[in-house]
């Protein structure tokens, strides 16, 4: 093959890539009332969080838990709120399964189309559509609740933070498509589902900073990835981690990705060549 060959196809790959992320933004803002309440009603729990940890400060009788005032907690559910609203990602799993159970994967089989090349431009357009609605919450948000935040972080830990987002995206699209692969050897995964989102909540950061685990459940979480996709970026804009750690920590999570990547790619070849292709 001609170098001028390679770069058409090339070029064609890009322009298929475009034309699927247009085309999935264009989908996310069909039903836009629906999509605009949804989001705003992810706000609340925010509210919830806060009046708790007041009552639970109060009870205490301290200004200060394992190194977290009331107001660093408050910053940190609310970065935290940013964190999951990146990695989080809602009916990914389910629906690779129920394309697999239905036979509706059949058109990844036929068409020159990657599959999880198509859905991560999916979410992608999910996540810009997302934004563009709730960039507005999120701003009055934070501008209400500015008095929490101490200060704002040096550029280089800002930078950390922007790319601990970014990376926590593709674990959390990753590590869910992994589970939704799961379906070529079992037809049902909504219980592996289950388990997965329930210790995530708990594991994630997204319930409580991981900094209030005792050993040895501390040392557990620190060689989970489950940390990267809520509790880490907000734990990195706090300064929480220490400069001289952040590299390290941002290969770690690096890896993740790169591992769960790869781990995707072998499950859905593998289970391809045992796929029988029943249904729609």
């Amino acid at each position: 093959m001609s170098s001028g060959q390679v770069r058409r196809l090339r070029l064609r790959r890009l322009m298929a890539w475009w034309v699927i992320l247009k085309v999935s933004l264009e989908e996310r803002l069909v039903y836009r009332g629906d999509f605009m309440l949804g989001t705003l009603m992810r706000f609340l729990p925010i509210i919830t969080q806060i009046f708790l940890w007041n009552a639970v400060f109060q009870a205490a009788g301290r200004g200060s838990i394992s190194g977290y005032q009331f107001a660093d907690v408050v910053a940190y559910y609310l970065l935290t709120m940013i964190s999951r609203a990146f990695s989080s990602m809602p009916g990914l799993a389910s629906g690779i399964a129920t394309q697999i159970r239905t036979g509706e994967v059949k058109k990844f089989l036929v068409q020159p189309i990657d599959m999880l090349g198509f859905l991560l431009a999916g979410r992608i357009a999910h996540k810009l559509a997302y934004y563009s609605v709730a960039i507005v919450p999120f701003a009055l948000v934070f501008y209400l609740c500015r008095g929490y935040f101490a200060e704002v972080p040096p550029l280089e830990v800002f930078i950390a933070y922007v790319l601990s987002l970014i990376m926590g995206f593709l674990l959390g699209f990753f590590l869910e498509s992994c589970i939704g692969l799961i379906g070529f050897w079992f037809l049902e995964v909504s219980s592996l589902l289950f388990v997965y989102m329930l210790l995530s909540f708990f594991l994630s950061g997204h319930m409580f900073p991981l900094d209030l685990l005792p050993p040895p459940w501390s040392w557990v979480v620190d060689f989970l990835p489950l940390k990267y996709v809520a509790y880490f970026p907000a734990a990195v804009y706090l300064g929480k981690v220490p400069r001289d750690q952040l590299g390290m920590e941002l290969a770690i999570e690096a890896a993740w990705i790169v591992a769960f990547a790869v781990i995707g790619r072998i499950m859905w070849r593998r289970g391809v060549r045992r796929y029988s292709g029943y249904g729609g």
